[in-house]
């Protein structure tokens, strides 16, 4: 059985409209590239379309990727979430107790995942350790370096959590 892919309603949304996009429109596009290039003649010397099959594989794995989300996706519903406790889809702010500095994150499903944008997966290592903590608690993460023989220790504490 297939491990079920987590998301906010807002997560499922956006794979889903990517999905409809690549299906309705860059299929078609795709299809479009290589009727083209097999105009050109002899398919054995035409690298035109050799890189329209390539876009064309590359397309319809990531359509095949999107359906296996699709079909395993559970939405975490609003009813699941709890304000004392740190769920997907609550905005968790925390304080680096070494640097002191206060970040606020959003918690989401792997795939959603963008930390530049405050938005970390419940699968990374800080969504990890964070998930099903409460204001105030603390919490430690250990980020494996390829460089040094042991792993850097960080250390936050939770401020608040919010939608």
């Amino acid at each position: 059985m297939a491990e079920e892919i987590l998301f906010t309603q807002e997560g499922y949304d956006k794979l889903v409209a990517q999905h409809d996009y690549l299906v309705s429109v860059r299929r078609r596009e795709v299809t479009e590239h290589l009727q083209v290039a097999r105009s050109f003649g002899d398919l054995s010397e035409n690298a035109e379309y050799d890189a329209a099959k390539e876009e064309q594989a590359k397309l319809e794995a990531d359509i095949e990727q999107l359906d296996y989300q699709i079909r395993n996706a559970r939405i975490v519903t609003e009813e699941e979430l709890n304000l004392g406790k740190v769920n997907l889809g609550l905005t968790v702010t925390i304080k680096d107790l070494a640097t002191k500095e206060i970040f606020d994150y959003k918690i989401v499903g792997i795939t959603e995942s963008d930390p530049l944008e405050g938005l970390i997966s419940n699968e990374s290592p800080v969504g990890k350790a964070l998930m099903g903590k409460t204001k105030g608690d603390k919490i430690e993460v250990v980020i494996e370096s390829k460089d040094a023989a042991e792993g850097q220790t960080l250390r936050y504490q939770i401020m608040n959590i919010k939608k």
